[in-house]
Order: structure tokens, then sequence, then C-alpha cells
């Protein structure tokens, strides 16, 4: 590798640890990140679930969020297949970079080891789901323990630390979750190490750019942290009539 090489990847290394860190504050320039803000909705969420006994609407977010992992788990395993049968093609994928404008031929030890740092990426990113799937499984759990709205109001202390250990232990999962797909998003800023380092440079910032307008700039983060109410909302009561006497229930339409 040429020393350019070592550059690239040195400051790709560095960008993710200090994209990591920043997102570990508390906020950019007065501005909250979408993940911190997420943390408060999920204390929302499961302080809301302890006013209802029925929580099939609970164990549907919970299954949803456990799918979600899972799947970005079975995609990390493909790509790193992908890349294995990369590497038994290397004189195919080579000869076809060498004819490429702008790409930096740096012959088949180097490339087979982009390659694998590519797979590391990968593994990397399914270690972090699988650990992340194995924590909402636990989140389950812990959820399952959350006692009933009559035992809530009897001991409220009980009902808070057994909300508490949810809301903890739903957060490791989703910062695991966030940090496998931090690592799934950079890997397309290393596909252009396989064209120049400097590409490879180039990549890197515009995926980690895009990363932080989403977490600090972008439409989403408003959405949550806007509690205003719109003017234009008209919040009118459900028209609720007398039970009829063939027993179905009249809303009161005329």
């Amino acid at each position: 590798m040429t020393t350019s090489d070592y550059i690239a990847l040195v400051f790709f290394a560095a960008v993710w640890f200090g994209y990591a860190r920043l997102l570990q504050s508390a906020s950019l320039f007065g501005r909250t990140s979408l993940t911190h803000a997420m943390r408060e909705r999920r204390r929302e969420w499961i302080y809301n679930s302890l006013r209802r006994d029925l929580k099939m609407i609970d164990t549907q977010i919970m299954a949803g969020l456990q799918n979600g992992t899972a799947f970005f788990a079975s995609t990390s395993i493909f790509a790193i297949g992908s890349c294995f049968a990369l590497l038994g093609a290397t004189e195919k994928v080579d000869a076809v970079f060498a004819d490429l404008p702008f790409v930096f031929h740096s012959g088949h030890a180097v490339f087979e080891m982009k390659v694998g740092g590519l797979a590391a990426l990968f593994g990397y990113a399914f270690f972090k789901f699988g650990w992340s799937y194995r924590l909402f499984n636990y989140c389950t759990i812990l959820f399952g323990a959350i006692p009933m709205v009559r035992d809530a109001e009897e001991d409220n202390l009980a009902a808070e630390r057994a909300a508490e250990r949810v809301i903890r232990m739903n957060t490791i999962a989703g910062s695991h979750f966030n940090e496998g797909l931090r690592a799934i998003f950079l890997s397309i800023g290393y596909l252009g190490w396989f064209i120049n380092p400097y590409v490879f440079m180039a990549t890197t910032t515009i995926v980690i750019v895009v990363l932080t307008r989403r977490q600090f700039f972008s439409e989403a983060r408003l959405a949550i942290m806007d509690d205003r109410v719109p003017s234009n909302l008209h919040l009118l009561p459900v028209p609720r009539g007398k039970p009829s006497t063939d027993g179905s229930d009249s809303l009161g339409e005329k």
C-alpha cells in the first residue's frame, strides 16, 4: 500500500471514532441529536404502558424492533459471504478495475486486504446486531415483569423500578443497533477505497456529513422535538349516542 492509502485508512478510523463520540454528547451547537431525543420517547412509551393492562400494542412494538434487528443481522451475514465470494474472483475483478480510469492498481494482495477489511466491517455490524437482538429479547422478558395497573397503583415505586429496567435495556439494545447500522453506512464510504484513497476519504466524508445532518438537522428530528400543536388542528369530541334497542351502539348519525 502507498502512503496515501495509510492516510486514508487512518482518516476513516478517526472519523468513525469522532462521530461515535459526537453522538455520545448531549448536543451539537445546542441541538439535541435524534438518538438522544428518541431515548426520551422510549421512556414516554414505557411509562404510558403502565397505565394499560392490555399491552398488545407494546408487544407488537417489541416484535417490530426484534424483526428489524434480525433483518440487518442476516443481511450482514450475506454481505460477509459476498466478500468471500469476491476473494475467489480476485483476478477477474482486478482486471476490470485495471481498465477503469482514476483507479490505482495496487495488485492482488492489496485488493484482497481491502476486501478483508470490508468483511471485517460487516462482521462488526453482525456482532452488534446479534447482541442487540438478544438484548431486545431480554427487554421483552423485562417488559413482561411490569405490573398491572392495579398493582402499579398500589406500589408505585416497584412499578417505576420495573419500567426503568425496561427503559435501560431498551436503550442499550437500541444503542448497539445504531452502532451496527453505522458500520453498514460507513461501508458505503469504504467502497471508495477500491477506486483510490482520495475517493475513499471523499466518500467517507460524504457519509459522515449525511449522518450528521440526519441526527441534528433533519425533519425527522424536528418532528420528534416539536411539541407545538398546529394552529389548524381542531380536536372535536367523538359523538356518542345511546345504545339502540337492537343491541348496536348508535354514534348519533342523522
